[in-house]
């Protein structure tokens, strides 16, 4: 068996998703998630010029040399454009390898580890009163888990918050960036009020989460930590960058707070420190991002040994192919935390049949051959790219803050 031929394809159903395709000379095919929000055509160029060449006339089941190939055998490691890139070829060919094998991806992962996968939602709302009611809905939907971000007093666009209900609160379409002004001051005064209010209403058994989005000091986020222990959050995410991952340290010293972070990573060398010190309780890297179900199977096995356990990013800026891979992984992983979920759009999933499915907070990644996720390019075709943008994000005074 070789690979016969690969393409890209590009849509835009709601937002931008790029989806690498490849098939066999024996008519089997496999695709996966190339999705880098905001830098999408980076990706694309990438698998086309550098990439896909390449790949034509392997034998599509040696996984584990193709993703070396281009891992080591390329001079430019690492990074989000090249490993979301690596990801979108690894994760077609474990679909191709589970199709053949007529199983279920989870299943030549070595089987299941638990029946379900529990997932947590998105509760937002502009004020406390108005993300209360957005974690009725989700405790209405069976949801057992919730992250709750609300707008801050004085400061006019919050992450995590549409200026109007209903509405996605990124990215823009735009030929530009937005700008949004921020506040940590005045975050850190108000969002404690936030998750009493939860507490208060929802007792102590629903799960909370939070995103602090990369804003905070390390010191920042160790005051929030130790002001928030009484509401026993499941986790704080993103608290401070992780560049210097050491920094974790500072925070871990002063809270007790269960720490996140990781959607931004993609490789185990950003996180290495931070698991071996247990500075950590969840790594969230995607298998988009992290380069593909291979890699993140070693960052997995790795945070096993220091008792970190998963919680992958599950936003809209990944496809529903990542969706179906991360759940398969989710069912087998021996170290399973949690799953983000964010609904897609109809359009989404109209363009992306799936084998998923939910239920009471819980999520099954069916059973059918593969990662259960397909795409219809026909449909995928009415929706063509559009340029958007993540905001940059600028403290009162101009200063430029992270995002």
């Amino acid at each position: 068996m070789k690979i016969r031929s690969a393409k890209v394809i590009v849509t835009c159903p709601g937002r931008n998703l790029v989806t690498l395709k490849i098939e066999t000379d024996e008519g089997v095919y496999g695709i996966g998630d190339a999705t880098l929000n905001g830098r999408e055509k980076a990706v694309v160029a990438y698998l086309e010029d550098h990439v896909i060449p390449t790949l034509i006339g392997k034998d599509p089941q040696r996984i584990e040399d193709t993703w070396q190939y281009l891992y080591r055998g390329a001079y430019w490691r690492r990074g989000p454009v090249t490993m979301t890139a690596i990801a979108a070829v690894d994760v077609a060919l474990w679909d191709i390898k589970a199709k053949m094998a007529n199983m279920p991806l989870y299943q030549l992962l070595g089987g299941k580890s638990r029946e379900k996968v529990m997932v947590y939602g998105h509760a937002t709302g502009l004020d406390i009163e108005s993300c209360l009611e957005e974690v009725q809905k989700h405790v209405d939907l069976g949801y057992k888990a919730v992250r709750v971000q609300c707008g801050i007093p004085g400061v006019p666009t919050t992450y995590g918050v549409a200026k109007e209900a209903g509405k996605p609160y990124e990215p823009a379409d735009s030929a530009l960036p937005a700008e949004h002004v921020w506040s940590t001051e005045k975050y850190l005064n108000h969002v404690p009020k936030l998750f009493a209010a939860v507490r208060e209403q929802f007792g102590d058994d629903l799960h909370i989460l939070h995103d602090a989005h990369h804003r905070l000091t390390p010191i920042q986020a160790a005051r929030l930590g130790k002001e928030v222990e009484p509401y026993h959050l499941f986790w704080l995410e993103d608290c401070t960058p992780a560049e210097h991952q050491a920094s974790y340290e500072t925070i871990r010293q002063h809270t007790t707070t269960p720490l996140a972070i990781g959607e931004v990573f993609s490789s185990l060398h950003d996180c290495q420190e931070l698991i071996q010190k247990q500075l950590i309780d969840y790594i969230r890297a995607t298998i988009t991002h992290a380069g593909g179900i291979t890699n993140v199977r070693r960052i997995a096995d790795f945070a096993a040994l220091y008792h970190v356990k998963t919680g992958f990013h599950g936003a809209t800026d990944l496809s529903p192919v990542c969706m179906g891979a991360a759940l398969h992984f989710d069912t087998w992983v021996p170290n399973f935390g949690i799953q983000e979920h964010m609904p897609h759009t109809a359009e989404t999933d109209a363009v992306f049949p799936h084998a998923y499915e939910f239920k009471d907070g819980f999520f099954t990644p069916g059973e059918v051959p593969g990662h259960g996720v397909d795409i219809d390019e026909k449909l995928a075709a009415k929706y063509p790219y559009k340029p958007a943008y993540l905001p940059v994000n600028r403290l009162e005074d101009g200063t430029l803050w992270n995002w």
